[in-house]
């Protein structure tokens, strides 16, 4: 056995004795668990279904949306968060934890009539990842006139520090801004999050949702027949990636099995047997092709995980 194989398996027998064994599992193929159905298997993967379970080293995948896993894979431990206890309590705080997802959180909301979940209808995600990446959707029909935040609604969170504390932060600790938190600066895990509703019209947060529903379904490819990460460039103030990309005559264009939607430039699919690599290579592309053509540097904004 080579020394990397002896390492891994050492760490899975130690891993057993502090996690339920039932639910650890070696090479395990991550493809399954994202929403680009792309990424070769990681060394030891474990679903976690309570904050307990969040006390060790790993890296936390919620749904799997705005990643990328490479085809080697991931060298080490993957811990799906599953973890999903809530509370509603009177005053309109929501204290959930992260391992929720969104689109079961947000019809407990509505029933409650508890308003400002309804907003982020349709987008795959986890509370974790909600407040990980801001989460945003445009301010409801017909105006649209502005970007609604998660941050909007975010009371305070518990936090598994990088250096092993749990801590309770507050907004401003998040640092919340477009795309992004203090998550991406540091190894701070999300455990539970307490949101603050408002009082709501039931008839108003559902129109709100099926119109949502609506322009999502019009403007971005379904998940169920092309898997994709959601936008793969971060926002161009302005001018906006997707039309940049769709300028240089790329909307439909194909490498391997990943294409450039046709229906949103700034989303690349996958049609079926698309690899990491030619995700990548695609990016490059469009990469090369905005920056000769405009002189506008396109950054990514999911990212990269494991082995390319």
């Amino acid at each position: 056995m080579s020394d990397s194989g002896k390492a891994r398996s050492d760490s899975y027998r130690q891993l057993k004795t502090r996690l339920d064994a039932k639910r650890l599992k070696r090479d395990e193929p991550l493809a399954q668990y994202t929403t680009f159905r792309i990424g070769g298997p990681a060394d030891l993967f474990y679903d976690a279904t309570s904050t307990e379970d969040l006390g060790i080293e790993y890296f936390v995948l919620g749904l799997g949306a705005n990643i990328l896993v490479g085809d080697r894979g991931f060298r080490g431990l993957i811990i799906r968060n599953t973890s999903s206890h809530l509370k509603f309590f009177d005053d309109g705080r929501l204290w959930v934890e992260s391992g929720a997802v969104m689109a079961k959180l947000i019809p407990q909301a509505v029933e409650r009539s508890w308003s400002g979940l309804e907003h982020y209808v349709g987008i795959p995600s986890t509370v974790g990842g909600a407040v990980w990446q801001n989460l945003h959707f445009l301010s409801p029909a017909p105006e649209r006139e502005r970007t609604m935040f998660i941050a909007e609604i975010f009371k305070s969170a518990e936090l598994l520090t990088h250096d092993g504390r749990r801590e309770t932060v507050d907004r401003d600790y998040m640092q919340f801004g477009y795309d992004t938190s203090t998550l991406h600066k540091q190894r701070d895990i999300a455990l539970a999050v307490t949101f603050q509703l408002d009082p709501g019209d039931k008839a108003v947060m559902h129109r709100i949702m099926q119109e949502n529903l609506s322009w999502r379904g019009g403007k971005h490819p379904w998940l169920e027949y092309h898997p994709s990460a959601g936008s793969i460039f971060k926002k161009i103030e302005g001018v906006g990636a997707g039309r940049l990309i769709d300028q240089v005559g790329l909307k439909g264009f194909r490498q391997g099995d990943a294409q450039i939607s046709h229906i949103h430039a700034n989303i690349m699919v996958n049609l079926g047997k698309a690899t990491a690599k030619d995700v990548r290579d695609l990016i490059t592309i469009a990469q090369n092709k905005v920056a000769e053509r405009f002189n506008q540097h396109l950054e990514v904004e999911i990212g990269f995980i494991g082995e390319f």
